[in-house]
Parts: structure tokens; C-alpha cells; sequence
């Protein structure tokens, strides 16, 4: 898998979206706003490709003050998960938000997807909550 920044508002960005839309929004009977979506414009988008070009993981960086960086939205082809590319994406994160600074990186993880999580050197923080209608943790690293 290759892993790069893609922009907001290009043809890879509306992949990035069906990617999203598919792993983590259909399975919970959601979609996206075109609100939220706008919100994303100065986000930091990384995405995955495959060998042919496919887009197969995705996960956005949002600034959350100037040392703390949140990670939001990873998703990974649901035919790929579980062959590390989770990892990979998000070590290469870390390593784009040390380029740029930041030494603090938060998210809202999925119940579910806790356990990958604390494998990474994520913690727990505070109480479990409910978001997008499932259980989540919210979850920190330095970097």
C-alpha cells in the first residue's frame, strides 16, 4: 500500500468519501451531510492506494489546537482489514503530524476498535461514550 495527503475536493477526496461511507457510515444507517463534509476542507486527508491505484484505507488528521492533532474517519476496504494496513496508515500519521509539529494526537474510537488501538501505545481517557449511536472511548498518544 502507498500512502499519501490527498486534497479536499478532488476525485480521490469523493473516493475517500465512498470509502468512509461504505466502512463506516452505511453499516450504522448514516450518511454524511454535505455540513459535515464541508467542514473538512482544511483537514489533513492520508489515503492508502493499492498497487492498481485503488483507494483502500483513508484516515483525516483535524488540528485540534496548535500541539494537538485529532484522528478521525479511518477506514480500511473491509476486504483488507486485519492485514496490517490499519497500522501502517496510522503509524504514517503519526510520523505527518510530528512533520507538522503537533505532539498530541486524540480520537474517538469504536468501542470495537479499542483493542487495535492500545496496541498502537493509544490510552484510554475518561469514561466510555456514545457517538454516532455506538459505544466509543476516547483515546491519546504523545508523539
Amino acid at each position: 500500500m502507498t500512502i499519501f495527503p490527498i486534497t479536499f475536493g478532488t476525485p480521490e477526496y469523493d473516493e475517500s468519501v465512498a470509502l468512509r461511507n461504505e466502512v463506516l457510515r452505511k453499516p450504522l444507517g448514516l450518511e454524511f451531510s454535505p455540513e459535515q463534509l464541508a467542514q473538512e476542507w482544511s483537514d489533513i486527508h492520508l489515503a492508502g492506494f493499492n498497487n492498481a491505484g485503488k483507494m483502500v484505507a483513508i484516515l483525516i488528521l483535524t488540528p485540534a489546537d496548535e500541539h494537538t492533532v485529532k484522528m478521525r474517519q479511518v477506514a480500511i476496504a473491509p476486504t483488507l482489514q486485519g492485514q496490517g494496513l490499519g497500522a501502517k496508515l496510522v503509524q504514517t500519521s503519526e510520523h505527518l503530524a510530528r512533520s507538522h509539529n503537533f505532539r498530541h494526537m486524540v480520537l474517538h474510537a469504536r468501542e470495537t476498535a479499542v483493542p487495535f488501538y492500545l496496541k498502537l501505545g493509544y490510552q484510554i481517557v475518561g469514561e466510555p461514550f456514545e457517538e454516532v449511536t455506538i459505544p466509543h472511548a476516547k483515546m491519546e498518544k504523545a508523539l
